[in-house]
């Protein structure tokens, strides 16, 4: 089964459990430009940005080093696992950690922060400039380029599948708290892994909720890079509220094409809220 499939059904299949228990497409926080900015986001990045950075990328490649294509063939899958975890996901965890430094940045991905709730929607909810920069998929491309697709194809499930699991409503991790023998078990996963709990805490609204860490957790697939770089806050619950603070709003058009669409009544659109809450201090 092409891997692509795979990950299209893991990603209906978190979509099927939410509209069961929460509803998907009706949620109480949602605003009525939510679910189009959604669809837009997701559509353009599926269908024309990442195979076109996949694409130039290997292109790129080929040019600089044109013998070196498949090279890593024959490279161990522990091997290619590692390289993919340092040169996609550390990396992307950097790109994410840059923006929510820099104001420029933010305003590339503080649409991903606009939604008021955590669902399998907003995965890919993104200004539609924000993957074509991404450091990581460009890197992706390149080691795909030197022969790691097939190793690829496997790591991209495991990590969509952690990624997916982090963001819905369902709060997996949840249960599995409760369950006090396996304490010491998700000490060790929720140190390895994003989990609902740290992901969440991410996306929380307010810096005075002890569960909010919009600071930090910044990780995709492995929280292990929070851990190693000093950003991790792990509460095992969850924010009260989702969202942006102290922030002006930002219309739709904004959150899609910034800095092409601007909004001339909220110049600060794109200031991080780390900045906003230190100016404050």
């Amino acid at each position: 089964m092409p891997y692509e499939l795979i990950i299209f059904t893991i990603f209906f299949a978190f979509a099927a459990l939410e509209a069961v228990q929460s509803k998907l497409l009706f949620l109480p926080t949602e605003r009525p430009e939510d679910k189009w900015i959604e669809l837009i986001c997701g559509l353009f990045l599926l269908a024309i940005t990442q195979p076109s950075v996949i694409i130039a990328s290997a292109y790129v490649t080929g040019w600089i080093a044109p013998e070196a294509k498949g090279m890593l063939a024959d490279m161990p899958i522990w091997a290619g696992v590692a390289l993919l975890l340092v040169f996609d996901d550390m990396a992307q965890y950097w790109w994410h950690r840059a923006s929510h430094t820099f104001p420029w940045l933010y305003g590339l991905h503080r649409s991903h922060h606009n939604a008021e709730y955590m669902s399998i929607r907003i995965v890919y909810r993104n200004n539609i400039l924000y993957y074509a920069f991404m450091p990581s998929l460009w890197l992706s491309g390149a080691l795909i380029h030197l022969g790691l697709a097939p190793i690829y194809g496997g790591y991209i499930i495991v990590k969509l599948l952690v990624i997916y699991g982090a963001h819905s409503s369902t709060k997996w991790d949840a249960k599995l708290y409760g369950i006090k023998w396996l304490s010491p078990v998700m000490w060790l996963v929720e140190r390895t892994i994003s989990t609902p709990a740290t992901h969440f805490a991410h996306h929380g609204k307010h810096a005075a909720d002890p569960a909010t860490n919009y600071k930090g957790n910044f990780g995709n697939l492995l929280f292990f890079w929070d851990v190693l770089f000093g950003t991790a806050k792990i509460t095992r619950s969850y924010p009260k509220e989702y969202g942006v603070e102290n922030l002006a709003p930002m219309s739709a058009g904004a959150q899609l094409i910034w800095p092409l669409v601007r909004d001339e009544t909220t110049p600060y659109a794109e200031t991080p809220p780390q900045e906003v809450l230190a100016a404050a201090e």
